[in-house]
């Protein structure tokens, strides 16, 4: 048994693997029927999770909106070093729907913890790694204390390096929007820092198939 929960990383991208244009413009890339196969996704899993910086440009609910609908809301978490979330951002204003976690740094303002969680998360703190947070005290935080068994990641491109360089990536869902953004559009996967292929983490394709005009690929980490 893994002592961290099993971690799903969904891509939604252009062709060449581009997220948001040059300007951040992001929605929407992929269309309605990947959007709702998302969605899904979002119900399988115990926790859902974002950055800071996806949370703040993206304002999103990660709620699992399906039809019929979801039989329960994933934990929605964000890892938020310096605690920037808004106390107003839709991740508060619903959790009346789903639980939201927030992790930050063990030096974040303590100030603005209390408003979150008077607001009505759940706040964690865990020691700052090399290039962020602590990655498996976070993860442990969100199994020992929250019950994620299953976690699925729905963003930044530096929360997906971090999460492949790191190891942690067991199952890659990845949709592909038939368009190209170039190479100064946002990509999906932050640096990894690889010097040499035989570094490179090796994924086996385990599906393909059509959401309305995408193409949805499904991998299993190898080995």
């Amino acid at each position: 048994m893994m002592d961290r929960p099993r971690v799903t990383l969904k891509l939604a991208t252009s062709l060449d693997g581009r997220i948001a244009t040059a300007s951040g413009e992001s929605r929407w890339i992929t269309g309605e029927a990947a959007r709702a196969e998302v969605h899904r996704l979002r119900a399988t899993h115990d926790g859902v999770l974002v950055g800071a910086e996806t949370a703040a440009l993206d304002d999103p609910e990660l709620t699992a909106r399906c039809d019929p609908p979801a039989p329960r809301q994933p934990l929605r978490v964000v890892l938020d070093s310096r605690l920037r979330l808004s106390p107003t951002s839709k991740l508060m204003r619903t959790l009346a729907i789903a639980p939201l976690l927030v992790i930050a740094a063990r030096d974040a303002d303590r100030g603005t913890a209390k408003a979150l969680t008077d607001g009505g998360a759940h706040v964690a703190f865990v020691p700052q790694g090399l290039d962020g947070l602590d990655l498996p005290d976070a993860l442990g935080v969100m199994k020992s204390e929250h019950g994620v068994e299953t976690l699925l990641i729905e963003g930044g491109g530096r929360v997906a390096g971090s999460f492949l360089a790191a190891g942690f990536v067991d199952r890659i869902e990845w949709f592909r929007a038939p368009l190209l953004l170039g190479a100064d559009a946002k990509p999906a996967v932050g640096p990894l820092g690889l010097e040499k292929l035989a570094g490179a983490a090796r994924y086996v394709r385990v599906g393909v198939r059509e959401a309305g005009p995408d193409l949805w690929e499904s991998y299993e980490r190898k080995g």
